[in-house]
């Protein structure tokens, strides 16, 4: 029975680390998308032309349109957040989308958005080598998490080491293991930190991740009054599940180290990164980047005891008493953690969000939640057909 009971234990771990894996790697039809339209930009002036036409520049920094920002290198994400937020929108010609890539994703990302216009909305398009504010002057922090030997080897090193399976449970494990994605130490995802300074001339962005999906028109998130708050954001302390909506500080930091202990109170609500609306007028009055820049100094000076978990950590510092909570149905969060979400709560919410490792372009993504995805997906598109990503999802 003993032997039997250890198997079972050895097997979902060994489950969990597939899974960590799984999350973590590129499915091949992904790659053959980005690499297919990466030589499409080389090869066909189509594909290269200019994102938005000259006529339509000046409403980039136009104030009285709806501007998204979304920071992505997956190039299928980026259509299915930007299809369904137009097919969703009462005025589509009222958006414009500002997406911000890396530079090996560029071509690939450009030549989609070429090929595939989406009209009446507008889309840019740019690389962060594009950015003249993102040099290593402005953000050495970000250098020294990219290039620290230990930061490294936590992310990219052996997940096993050190651990004590016997010791630990499936659940705390896989919670280390998914602190442990790499994502995190990725430039791209720490850019919204920096949306001020990389958008100057605009007033108020909302910022998408690159695994929602925007099922309702969402115009009136720009009528919000933030009453002089920086971040809009649904609270996720109020919900009864244990792995999404129940999130107090004490769930993100180590409240043993003496700087949170003396700074942070465990029991305050954390809120939701991933659709977010920034007034970033008010923003440029606060000292956030700052306050993260120095926490995140502070994490890598303590050989990251102080929290382990990406960037909303050191956010939910940085923003401290600059949230307003938005009601919930805006964003449901957790499709990819749990497949006991409540589908009739899923079919109203405003934005739904595949957090998690289970995403829906990935096998392991859960099948009856990935429907509310692939409906926005063009399988009639001949790159999307000769890269059998229908196959794949």
């Amino acid at each position: 029975m003993e032997k039997l009971e250890r198997e079972i234990r050895e097997s979902k771990f060994s489950e969990l680390m597939n899974k960590h894996f799984a999350a973590s790697s590129i499915p091949k039809s992904i790659h053959c998308l980005s690499l297919r339209l990466t030589d499409e930009y080389s090869s066909n002036a189509h594909a290269r032309k200019q994102l938005p036409s000259p006529e339509f520049l000046p409403l980039l920094s136009d104030n009285s349109y709806h501007h998204f920002v979304l920071s992505t290198d997956n190039i299928l994400a980026a259509s299915v957040v930007v299809t369904s937020t137009i097919q969703s929108s009462l005025k589509p010609d009222n958006i414009v989308f500002h997406i911000i890539t890396d530079k090996k994703t560029y071509a690939g990302m450009h030549s989609w958005f070429a090929l595939n216009p989406v009209s009446p909305a507008i889309v840019e398009v740019k690389g962060v080598h594009q950015f003249d504010w993102l040099t290593r002057e402005n953000v050495p922090v970000l250098e020294a998490v990219e290039n620290h030997n230990s930061i490294r080897n936590y992310y990219h090193g052996n997940h096993i080491a050190g651990t004590n399976l016997s010791d630990t449970t499936p659940r705390r494990f896989a919670s280390k293991l998914q602190a442990r994605s790499p994502k995190y130490i990725s430039l791209l995802n720490h850019l919204r930190i920096y949306i001020p300074e990389l958008f100057p001339n605009l007033d108020k962005v909302v910022f998408l991740d690159d695994d929602v999906v925007i099922q309702r028109d969402l115009s009136p998130l720009w009528e919000i009054d933030l009453k002089g708050k920086v971040n809009g954001a649904v609270e996720t302390c109020k919900g009864e599940d244990e792995w999404v909506m129940s999130k107090h500080f004490k769930n993100y930091f180590n409240f043993s180290h003496p700087l949170i202990a003396k700074n942070l109170d465990p029991d305050e609500c954390a809120w939701a990164y991933g659709m977010n609306i920034f007034d970033l007028r008010a923003w440029r009055k606060a000292n956030i980047r700052e306050t993260y820049h120095s926490w995140l100094k502070e994490n890598l000076k303590s050989n990251l005891t102080m929290w382990k978990l990406g960037t909303l950590p050191p956010a939910l510092i940085a923003f401290k008493g600059h949230v307003h909570p938005i009601d919930p149905s805006w964003h449901m969060l957790g499709l990819g953690y749990q497949n006991k979400t409540n589908i009739e709560s899923l079919k109203k919410a405003a934005v739904i969000h595949y957090n998690g490792q289970a995403k829906p372009w990935l096998e392991i993504g859960f099948e009856h939640l990935r429907p509310f995805w692939t409906k926005y997906v063009d399988y009639s598109n001949d790159f999307i057909r000769n890269c059998h990503i229908l196959d794949s999802v």
